[in-house]
C-alpha cells in the first residue's frame, strides 16, 4: 500500500475520469476504480457486459488486437483486458462475461 498519499496524489486518474464523463457520458456506465496502490491508474470494469467493454474500446480507438483474452472461475468467466494511456493516466478496461456451459448430448431442452 502507498501510505501518506493524499487525494491530490490521485488527481491524474480522477482528471481522466472527469474527461471521460464529459466526452463519453453516453456510453455504458462501468464500475470505476481508483486506488492508492496504483495512483496513476484508472480502471473501468464491465461485469457481465462485454458489449459495454467493446463500446468503450471502440470509442477510445483501441485496436481489437490490443485486447488480451483469458478465463477465470474454472473457465466459466471470459475476461477481456486492455491498457492504454488517457489524459496522462494509465487506463485499464476490463470486461467480464459468462461462458455458457456446453450442451450435454441427449439432455432435454
Amino acid at each position: 500500500m502507498s501510505d501518506g498519499l493524499t487525494l491530490d496524489d490521485l488527481s491524474v486518474p480522477l482528471r481522466a475520469l472527469r474527461l471521460l464523463a464529459v466526452d463519453f457520458g453516453h456510453l455504458p456506465a462501468p464500475a470505476v476504480r481508483v486506488t492508492t496502490i496504483w495512483p496513476d491508474r484508472l480502471e473501468l470494469d464491465f461485469h457481465d457486459d462485454l458489449a459495454g467493454f467493446e463500446a468503450w474500446r471502440g470509442a477510445l480507438g483501441i485496436a481489437p488486437n490490443a485486447v488480451t483474452y483469458g478465463t477465470q472461475s474454472g473457465g466459466r468467466t471470459r475476461v477481456l483486458r486492455t491498457v492504454t494511456e488517457y489524459a496522462g493516466a494509465t487506463l485499464e478496461l476490463v470486461g467480464y462475461g459468462h461462458i455458457p456451459a456446453p450442451a450435454v448430448a441427449g439432455a432435454a431442452a
